[in-house]
């Protein structure tokens, strides 16, 4: 399972590129997959017994993976809010009827 979770975090990049994103020089890019199942059933602590997907079905997984990374970039800059931070130095949120104008010109909305 630890070469399933290592495949799966790997196509968070994936996710990321498709917003555009290139992970530049310094970028700090870090992405972590784990799974909060397998309980030890095991009554002798030196064996333990392991239930994973098979290889051959874990594709629609990868897909997820890069769906949902996209997905929460996407909402997490159209969420934002203007803010001010060090040195006064002030960020503005994406004004939502100039983005859906864009997003409608260039074909990847529908006019509302």
């Amino acid at each position: 399972m630890p070469h399933q979770l290592e495949r799966i975090a790997r196509r968070a990049a994936l996710g990321m590129a498709r917003t555009g994103a290139t992970s530049g020089n310094g970028s700090g890019d870090i992405f972590l997959a784990f799974s909060t199942d397998n309980r030890r059933t095991s009554v002798n602590p030196d064996v333990a017994h392991v239930e994973m997907l098979s290889n051959n079905r874990i594709s629609a997984l990868f897909s997820a993976t890069v769906q949902a990374t996209e997905e929460a970039i996407i909402n997490g800059l159209v969420a934002a809010e203007t803010m001010t931070g060090a040195d006064d130095r002030t960020i503005e949120a994406i004004p939502h009827d100039r983005l859906r104008e864009l997003l409608v010109k260039y074909g990847r909305a529908r006019t509302p």
